[in-house]
């Protein structure tokens, strides 16, 4: 069936079991959150979170599991990670007023 073809005569199946597994595994080696591999792989946040909730536990149950664990932590932290990141962005914020201050205020004793 022509349909069933993906890219090099693979079927579409086995160009998405590999992702999975790839994807996957990226994410159990590294920690990474679903955002940072899908900017690896190059796919969307919503496709990454389907392969590793619904299609990984199919293909690998110990492998789904540990990225299971990787996913509760990353979820856990998030909030921390968005503190963090406001905190910096307030911090460069700052560190830019003075400068900005210092251009448009009219030099002492004029």
């Amino acid at each position: 069936m022509v349909a069933d073809q993906g890219e090099g005569g693979r079927s579409v199946k086995d160009y998405i079991w590999k992702r999975v597994v790839e994807v996957s595994t990226y994410i159990a080696r590294t920690r990474s959150t679903v955002r940072e591999a899908a900017k690896v792989f190059g796919v969307s946040k919503s496709t990454v979170h389907k392969d590793v909730t619904e299609r990984l536990p199919k293909i690998d149950s110990q492998l789904a599991a540990k990225v299971q664990q990787v996913l509760e932590t990353n979820k856990a932290e998030r909030h921390l990670r968005g503190g963090e990141a406001t905190r910096l962005k307030y911090l460069q914020e700052q560190k830019a007023q003075p400068e900005r201050r210092a251009s448009s205020e009219p030099p002492v004793g004029a």
